[in-house]
This record gives structure tokens, sequence and C-alpha cells, in this order.
């Protein structure tokens, strides 16, 4: 992912989730968009 830190090793970026939060997207919202995710990958 040319060096952005991403969740788990996943080709998920940290900045794409934590732009999800920001934009008001719910956790909940967030595991159904992704579920491979875990809750904790977002906490």
């Amino acid at each position: 992912m040319g060096g952005k830190a991403c969740i788990r090793g996943m080709r998920l970026t940290v900045r794409t989730v934590v732009g999800l939060l920001a934009s008001g997207r719910s956790p909940a919202e967030i595991l159904e968009a992704y579920p491979y995710l875990e809750r904790a990958d977002i906490d």
C-alpha cells in the first residue's frame, strides 16, 4: 500500500477507517461495509 499504515496487514488503510469515522459513519456501518474487520480494528 505504498508505505501507508494498514489494518492488521490488510489492504485497508488506517486513513480510510479514520476518514469514515470522521465523516460520521458509525463503527457498526464500517463493520457492515468491511466484514473482515473486527471491532478492535476500529476502536
